[in-house]
C-alpha cells in the first residue's frame, strides 16, 4: 500500500473522530459550529485522484450526516467543496497549482491563507445555505458563515500547525 494512501485514510478517520466526539457538541451562542473535519478535503494532495476525492468527500460527508442528523447538507457542502477545489486553488496560487508544488502544511503565507478561507466559506455556506432552504433566511445564513467560518479556520491553522512535520 502506498504511504500517501496510508496518511489520507488516516487523517480521514483521525478528522472524522474529532469532529463527532469533539466538535460536534460545541455551538456557540447558537451561531458559531466547528467543522475541522474539512481539513481533509483541504489537505487532499494537490496531484491526487480527483474521484477518489469526491467519493472520499462524499462518504466524509455522509458519516457526518448520520451522527448529525443532518439529511444530506454536509455531503452536498463536502462534494461542492471536492468540486470547487480546483478553482480555488487556481484563484489562490496561480501558476504554482500547475507545477502541483503546494504543500499545505509549510508556513501560513497568504495564498496559503486565501486557499483555506475560500475553501471553509464555500463548504460553511453551502451547508448553511441548505440548512435553511429559505431566502427569507439569507442574513442569518450569511452570520453564521461568517462566524463558523472564522471559528473553523482558527482551529484548522491551529491543526496544520500542530501535525506538521518538524524540518531537522
Amino acid at each position: 500500500m502506498n504511504s500517501a494512501l496510508l496518511v489520507n485514510i488516516s487523517r480521514f478517520l483521525l478528522l472524522l473522530a474529532i469532529q463527532i466526539i469533539i466538535f460536534n457538541n460545541m455551538n456557540f451562542f447558537g451561531y458559531i459550529s466547528p467543522f475541522p473535519y474539512v481539513l481533509f478535503i483541504i489537505l487532499y494532495p494537490v496531484n491526487g485522484n480527483k474521484s477518489g476525492l469526491l467519493i472520499a468527500s462524499f462518504l466524509l460527508g455522509l458519516i457526518m450526516d448520520m451522527f448529525s442528523n443532518s439529511g444530506g447538507t454536509h455531503a452536498t457542502a463536502c462534494l461542492v467543496l471536492a468540486y470547487f477545489r480546483p478553482s480555488v486553488f487556481k484563484f489562490s496560487f496561480g501558476l504554482s497549482y500547475e507545477y502541483q508544488t503546494i504543500k499545505l502544511n509549510d508556513v501560513l503565507t497568504p495564498e496559503r491563507f486565501s486557499f483555506l478561507l475560500l475553501s471553509v466559506t464555500i463548504h460553511h455556506f453551502t451547508m448553511f445555505l441548505l440548512e435553511a432552504f429559505q431566502f427569507s433566511f439569507i442574513l442569518d445564513v450569511v452570520l453564521r458563515t461568517l462566524l463558523s467560518t472564522i471559528f473553523t479556520l482558527l482551529i484548522c491553522i491551529i491543526i496544520i500547525y500542530l501535525i506538521k512535520p518538524n524540518k531537522r
